[in-house]
């Protein structure tokens, strides 16, 4: 649950959310993690703070909630210049909460993505700066656990580290689950992978993996499958290039693979700190004194303060002004703040213009009777599922001016007189094409590899830009492309025109980058007037929407993480084994031409949301086959959480199912529910 801090968007409360927790108003919501949500509160003196309140399901567990006392008790102990305070909290409430600081800017993966990275004096600042936050929280006896880009937040006065939302003692980890990992893959220490250890040591080394990060932009274990980094944490050499020589070696110690070979986060903080006054003797005056460490971070600091508006005024008892709107913002901006856009199939029709490289391409949505794939989205994002076809948008969007005619089409030369994002509106539209373009680059088959570079703005031509490099096969490249593409189009109508109509753009431009050869348009298309963006030709009627609980691409991409828990292990396995043998059972009525095995049916958890998912990866049905598939394993994994909470009891936190098939451009959610008896599962 990192979103203590953000960029100032404060997204609007929804139906059920409490107005006051403990001290503090609740005038909004700040994010929401796998433990639970973060809101937006007001003190009596108007002191903002995050309020982080634990999920309904955790705080019913008697672990969990000696848990969390614990570690509010620990980090209530931890202080220092760089960190986030914790300032109350409450353990013994019905839903336990704890309140921050609230710190406006971006975290670190923002600001990569919008701006790249972190360079000059400020690179050697942030090493500084969070190593000497590391070893405070090393100093209290305190395990971070889990530092990774998104837990840092760039403020205008220095980078500031936050959420302590699973840290745990030195030396006592008993209340943690048992056999589990805890952590996020490529921030994982080689130790942590291989016994499950998470001491100090283990935060030094994705420290190390931290600052690389920063001055290249990339991880140094580079992005996959769980599985495929975990094996280069263990196995392999980290990718350092670009890392400035002065820092390489200390960032090289700290990711060595033996954890008695790290320095400490002191002994780190001292070296960098050294490091960062001799960046100063450079830049400066060599009389310059500085009194204190800190002096020289804000000396080098270059974080222009964010624009952070004013947050709500929560409403009049009564009153709910604005209703219909806040709905729409909820879902806009909760798309912005981690969500994933739907993938759209690619070939543009109606007016769009596209290179000539594309124009065979077919989207799968355009076979017969197939179903639109699109890519899972956050619950608090509808837009993420089906839409009834034929529900446009264009009338009521607000009217963009035409392209000029006089323009020639979008070139090279024009994707260079573009510039970067300026303003809180484009640094949102850089922000948003950047995320869901990363998500894409998670849902591309294998030999595919794209890679998504900047993101530039032509005012005066109404066009927004993204470059990218790409290696795969011509059918590859083609297919990539067009998804690339479509969804483009789709997150510039999310943005630009439900939350920053007032931006001059209506246009996108593709330019692929490679190695050797002059960069090269791809796309040029109108995401206005593009008929298949608009409509998404979504025809597949899903079950469960009903529901409290819906199903997400963040769950989906849990239960995608290997367990090391037995119990679900277990009920894992069985339940594959069975949808395995019915799936093969129904092989003539779906139309499979071969016997499917675990290589394409699976079966994993997501614990932040106590549900089950059963997907496919075979991803050749139609949309009838797929519905008889997906309500028989429907029913298979209802039976097989009603059977194990009927063995285990209470003990068993899992009791919601969902059913999920890949397409073309993602998975598809087609079935989901809550196990509550035998009777409620599907026939």
């Amino acid at each position: 649950m990192s979103e203590s801090g953000s960029s100032g968007r404060v997204q609007p409360a929804r139906a059920g959310d409490p107005s006051r927790i403990g001290p503090y108003r609740i005038v909004g919501r700040l994010g929401a993690g796998g433990m639970g949500t973060v809101h937006a509160g007001v003190a009596s003196d108007g002191t903002r703070v995050a309020v982080k309140v634990i999920h309904p399901s955790q705080a019913q567990e008697p672990e969990f909630r000696a848990r969390f006392r614990r570690e509010v008790d620990m980090s209530s102990r931890v202080t220092g210049p760089y960190l986030i305070p914790l300032l109350t909290s409450d353990a013994s409430a019905p839903n336990p909460w704890l309140a921050t600081e609230y710190v406006a800017g971006p975290t670190l993966d923002e600001q990569v993505l919008a701006h790249g990275r972190v360079t000059g004096p400020s690179l050697y600042a942030f090493a500084a700066a969070t190593a000497q936050a590391l070893a405070a929280v090393h100093s209290a006896g305190v395990v971070h656990r889990d530092v990774k880009p998104q837990n840092v937040i760039l403020t205008s006065s220095g980078p500031r580290v936050l959420d302590f939302g699973i840290a745990h003692a030195d030396d006592d980890t008993r209340v943690t689950r048992p056999g589990a990992t805890t952590g996020t893959p490529g921030w994982i220490s080689p130790e942590q992978y291989r016994t499950g250890a998470a001491g100090s040591e283990g935060d030094m080394f994705a420290w190390g993996t931290l600052v690389a990060y920063a001055a290249t932009g990339r991880s140094p274990f580079g992005t996959g499958a769980p599985d495929v980094v975990a094996f280069r944490v263990t196995s392999g050499e980290p990718d350092l290039d670009g890392v400035p020589a002065p820092l390489r070696e200390i960032v090289r110690r700290a990711l060595a693979k033996e954890s008695a070979e790290r320095p400490s986060a002191a002994d780190a903080a001292e070296e960098c700190y050294e490091l960062l006054a001799a960046q100063l003797i450079q830049a400066m005056r060599a009389d310059t004194l500085f009194t204190r460490a800190e002096d020289m971070i804000t000396a080098v600091w270059d974080m222009p303060p964010v624009d952070d508006p004013a947050w709500p005024r929560p409403a009049r008892r009564g009153r709910k002004p604005w209703a219909g709107m806040a709905v729409v913002a909820a879902a806009v901006i909760g798309g912005l703040a981690g969500g994933v856009v739907v993938l759209m199939p690619g070939k543009q029709e109606g007016g769009g213009r596209h290179g000539t490289s594309n124009a065979s391409s077919v989207p799968a949505s355009s076979a017969p009777g197939s179903s639109a794939p699109v890519s899972p989205a956050p619950a608090s994002s509808p837009a993420g599922f089906p839409r009834s076809s034929g529900t446009s948008t264009t009338a009521s969007t607000p009217s963009k001016p035409e392209r000029a005619a006089s323009d020639r089409p979008a070139s090279v030369e024009s994707w260079a007189e573009a510039r970067s994002a300026r303003g809180q509106g484009e640094h949102d539209v850089a922000r948003a094409v950047l995320h869901d373009q990363g998500v894409l680059v998670q849902v591309l088959g294998d030999g595919i590899v794209l890679d998504p570079g900047t993101v530039r703005f032509h005012a005066s031509r109404g066009e927004v830009y993204l470059s990218y490099r790409l290696t795969a096969d011509e059918p590859g490249t083609m297919y990539a492309e067009t998804e690339a593409a479509g969804l483009m189009c789709r997150t510039l109508r999310e943005v630009v025109l439900r939350l920053h109509p007032d931006l001059p753009y209506r246009a996108f431009v593709l330019v692929k980058e490679a190695k050797g050869h002059e960069p090269l348009v791809t796309w040029d298309d109108d995401f206005l007037t593009d008929v298949r963006c608009t409509s998404a030709d979504d025809t597949l009627t899903t079950v469960g929407a009903g529901l409290s609980w819906e199903p997400d691409g963040r769950g989906l991409g849990q239960a995608m993480i290997p367990s090391t828990d037995g119990d679900e292990i277990a009920v894992a396995d069985r339940a594959t084994r069975r949808i395995i043998e019915r799936t093969n059972g129904m092989r003539t009525a779906l139309g499979t031409d071969r016997a499917l095995g675990n290589a394409e049916l699976k079966v994993g958890f997501d614990p932040g949301h106590s549900a089950m998912y059963v997907w496919s990866d075979y991803g050749t049905w139609n949309q009838r086959q797929a519905a008889a598939w997906a309500d028989m394993a429907a029913g298979e994994a209802c039976r097989a959480l009603v059977g194990q909470r009927d063995s285990a009891g209470e003990a068993w936190p899992y009791s919601r199912y969902a059913v999920a098939e890949r397409g073309g451009s993602g998975y598809l959610m087609i079935r989901w529910g809550t196990a509550g008896s035998l009777a409620d599962c599907p026939a």
